[in-house]
């Protein structure tokens, strides 16, 4: 093993790591979002008071969820995909097998490029149009307060949700999806460089034996 593959294979073991870790906030997202939606039913139920913004809520945590944990998913083969032809080919010429999911890994780690060029100047203009760290084109000036001017700030954020309700600034939610497609892509790449997915061979039952007509059943 040459010291570009090791140095290689310690890096795909550092972004696998981050994808676990990645996948374990999304996890925690998960249970926040089922204790909020459980709060909604009792207060709907029995106080006739509904948890204002859980719509919103829900919108905004399946986004954080899908795209925290969709990089474990690609480390762990468990994107949905189908092998079926992969596993044919495997059976009579595993190198000819491993050639092609490489060359599938290599076209998943275009499309989440892709995917991740896409979406970063999303991000940019979102978490812009918030003025942190710039002079703001409306609103309050910068009082010198933090947390007054990190308030103001949100209060200019692009946002999703309604108003008097809930509102929410976008640029976290296209981080995660920066974050995810982009994490996705370096995945595909060691994927591809390592040859680490192997087609999963098919389990397939040998056929059952009918029983003579005139032998007694076991």
């Amino acid at each position: 093993m040459g010291a570009a593959e090791q140095l290689i294979r310690r890096a795909h073991s550092i972004f696998n790591r981050i994808a676990a870790g990645a996948n374990a906030v999304g996890t925690l997202v998960v249970f926040a979002l089922v204790a909020v939606m459980n709060v909604d039913v009792v207060a709907r139920g029995v106080f006739n008071a509904p948890f204002r913004g859980v719509v919103e809520v829900v919108i905004f945590s399946m986004i954080l969820i899908v795209f925290l944990q969709l990089p474990d998913v690609v480390r762990i083969d468990r994107l949905t995909r189908s092998d079926g032809l992969l596993a044919v080919i495997d059976e009579r010429r595993p190198d000819i097998a491993r050639m092609l999911a490489r060359i599938i890994d290599a076209i998943a780690c275009i499309f989440m490029g892709m995917i991740t060029w896409t979406m970063w100047p999303e991000f940019l203009e979102a978490f812009g149009s918030c003025h942190y760290f710039t002079p703001p084109d409306f609103g309050p000036e910068t009082s010198g307060n933090f947390w007054q001017d990190f308030n103001d700030a949100n209060a200019r954020c692009d946002y999703f949700g309604t108003p008097g309700i809930l509102k929410a600034p976008w640029w976290p939610a296209k981080l995660a999806i920066v974050f995810g497609v982009a994490l996705c892509c370096l995945l595909f790449a060691f994927k591809t460089l390592l040859g680490a997915r192997q087609p999963e061979r098919l389990h397939l039952e040998p056929p059952v034996a009918e029983p003579d007509a005139g032998e007694p059943g076991v």
